[in-house]
């Protein structure tokens, strides 16, 4: 049975945002990315959130705190608002850990270098 990918793009995980994740392929498009880290956050892949981050901010982030945010919330649906060449803005729905309601509001920035999109940073709403 197939699973379906957490990014809600109504194909199976396995042929969705996985093989990126698993770095079996790369993502085509900076949406692709962020769907692909949507769904890390789900599946609580923090090496993946930290290897699709661009070097210019990587500092700025670290596993632990990655984790702790994908590990402490469950991660209910995502929505992308809309998605230009390097921007994308989304709205992802999570629960806390008391099961309150929660909306991530971010126009994210990317940046392709050769083959691989990574992401720069986010404007939060």
């Amino acid at each position: 049975m197939s699973v379906s990918c957490y990014c809600n793009s109504g194909k199976a995980f396995a042929e969705c945002c996985e093989p990126y994740i698993l770095g079996k392929a790369k993502a085509p498009t900076a949406e692709a990315l962020m769907r692909s880290r949507y769904a890390a956050y789900c599946v609580q892949n923090a090496d993946y959130l930290l290897a699709t981050t661009h070097l210019s901010t990587r500092k700025y982030h670290n596993r632990k705190d990655i984790l702790a945010f994908a590990t402490e919330n469950h991660w209910v649906k995502l929505e992308i608002v809309e998605a230009t060449e390097n921007i994308v803005e989304f709205k992802a729905y999570y629960l806390d850990r008391n099961l309150q309601p929660h909306t991530h509001h971010e126009k994210s920035t990317f940046k392709k270098a050769g083959e691989q999109w990574y992401y720069v940073d986010g404007k939060w709403y």
